[in-house]
């Protein structure tokens, strides 16, 4: 009687635990891919900062209506200006497409750089990550015509 007890116990734990949890993994909603009209590839070769990358080709990417710090950790006047350390949006970048293959839709050009939206293989719209790990924030200026995160 003991062992029938100590079971359902386990079971109402278990059930439990699922339903918090949001339920069975095939419940839940996987990244949308990359859209069709992403217009670029890059396999990125060296991240420079928390908002631009270099792709093995050559090219220069700045992520689309992301600002974060500059590498001597200020911020240019009339920028917005994340609180987040230069380092950390660096290091956070890194981690999301150093080495990876992504798909972009450019959205125009800064400098000698597109400016673009790009996803990860898996579907994460790299811009929207760095805003979301807090290390960069939007730049509202640019976000208008063409917004991130949607």
């Amino acid at each position: 009687m003991r062992f029938q007890t100590f079971a359902a116990a386990l079971v109402l734990i278990v059930l439990l635990a699922v339903w918090l949890n949001g339920g069975a993994s095939e419940d839940r909603q996987a990244p949308a891919p990359a859209p069709a009209e992403a217009d670029l590839k890059c396999r990125v070769a060296y991240v420079h900062d928390g908002d631009s990358l270099r792709c093995q080709d050559g090219a220069r990417i700045r992520l689309h209506a992301v600002a974060a710090r500059e590498k001597d950790e200020t911020c240019s006047p009339g920028h917005p200006c994340p609180a987040a350390s230069a380092v950390s949006a660096t290091r956070m970048l890194k981690r999301l497409t150093e080495g990876r293959d992504l798909a972009c839709r450019t959205t125009g050009r800064s400098y000698d750089r597109v400016t673009a939206i790009c996803w990860t293989p898996e579907g994460t719209e790299v811009n929207c990550a760095m805003i979301r790990s807090g290390t960069t924030v939007i730049w509202p200026r640019y976000n208008r015509e063409t917004p991130i995160c949607a």
